[in-house]
């Protein structure tokens, strides 16, 4: 499977081609356009949300709600383009017009300073269109799909709020507790953790200031195998960090105990395995969060992303101006203080896609129903 994004945050539309769909996959289109309204909710979003109302709308590759095995083409068209066309359409070329929203006072965290220079660009607004992280929207359509895939097989995503700028969740919950998650708040399962996120985040909204976090993403019911030991790049582990690196702000990732494995030995490490006639080989704990050697192992996948900081500040940071190189204060355009929810809805997106990938590769399959007889069949 692959997949292809396109689309400027403030451009005509979002699009997205999946490649690689088995044909006779019964698609659910608003249970994609709820994993959109999801990752456009939480407490701490910006107003952008409240102008944009996300639905995707399927161009190709569907009919009568079934794959047809050709690709698919997902669409969301940007509501706000409406205020930008002068400035953003491919077809106005008047140089006028596309300095009105132009961007010179680089953002400290951006991708502005890095990009107007590797691509000779003197308007920073021709990096950050394609930099924000408006594109995840298009990439929550196409995880909505690949959820839908991996549903079929048996496999399911959950995921919850662990941390808020230092305000830990610090609970141990089962997957059938990820779907108690709030959906208008922080995203946390801990009420109690919950309203001192909530209150820090209202603070740091008074201060001009932004906030990041921990999301713990869990997979159930992948069997074992998928990945592979013998070539590195196709460690399941690799894929997944890899996958969860490219969400924008991601600055870490950890599978299982992650980077507390430092500080113990082994013994307090690795999972003993057991075998009975009735379970077959098992495992009493899952340190190392459902990946050996760069294999799902068959236990749950344990996968946490930390988020830096919103980098556009209301107060914004000192800077220079990418022109005149004289000093000044970043631009600050509408911007969310935490989207960290969104981060919990769009990490599950890219953890299906990986996924699902792997899995198409590993039992392949012309239509569903044959996919689903190879997993089955695995051991």
């Amino acid at each position: 499977m692959r997949l292809t994004t396109a689309g400027e945050s403030h451009g005509r539309a979002l699009v997205a081609i999946i490649e690689g769909l088995p044909a006779h996959l019964k698609l659910d289109i608003e249970k994609i356009n709820e994993q959109l309204a999801l990752r456009q909710s939480g407490f701490g979003r910006g107003a952008r949300q409240k102008i944009e109302k996300d639905r995707v709308e399927i161009l190709t590759g569907v009919r009568n709600c079934e794959t047809l095995g050709s690709p698919v083409t997902l669409c969301i068209f940007n509501r706000d383009f409406s205020n930008w066309e002068n400035c953003m359409s491919a077809d106005v070329c008047d140089e006028t017009k596309m300095k009105e929203k132009s961007l010179t006072k680089v953002r400290p965290g951006h991708a502005d300073l890095t990009g107007v220079i590797k691509f000779d660009q003197a308007d920073a607004r021709n990096v950050l269109e394609r930099a924000s992280a408006r594109e995840t929207a298009i990439r929550v359509a196409a995880g909505g799909v690949y959820r839908q895939y991996l549903s079929a097989l048996g496999v399911e995503i959950g995921g919850y709020v662990k941390e808020v700028c230092g305000v830990k969740d610090e609970g141990r919950y089962s997957f059938s507790d990820l779907a108690r998650a709030k959906t208008t708040g922080v995203g946390m399962l801990d009420e109690e953790a919950e309203k001192r996120a909530e209150e820090k985040i209202a603070q740091l909204k008074k201060d001009g200031d932004t906030c990041g976090g921990v999301v713990e993403i869990r997979v159930k019911g992948l069997k074992s195998g998928f990945g592979n030991v013998m070539t590195y790049a196709e460690k399941l582990d690799a894929k997944l960090a890899r996958g969860l690196m490219s969400i924008q702000a991601i600055k870490g990732v950890e599978i299982g105990m992650g980077f507390e494995v430092g500080e113990k030995s082994g013994k307090d490490v690795h999972d003993e395995i057991f075998y009975d006639e009735t379970r077959g080989f098992y495992r009493e704990t899952n340190r190392a969060g459902g990946i050996e050697g760069g294999m799902s192992n068959g236990e749950e996948i344990v996968l946490r992303v930390a988020m830096k900081p919103i980098p556009t500040l209301m107060n914004g940071l000192k800077t220079v101006d990418y022109l005149t190189k004289q000093p000044t204060t970043a631009a600050s355009e509408r911007s969310d203080v935490c989207a960290i929810f969104a981060l919990e809805v769009i990490a599950e997106a890219v953890v299906a896609e990986v996924l699902a990938g792997v899995v198409a590769q590993r039992i392949g399959g012309d239509t569903i129903s044959e996919a689903q007889t190879r997993y089955n069949a695995l051991p």
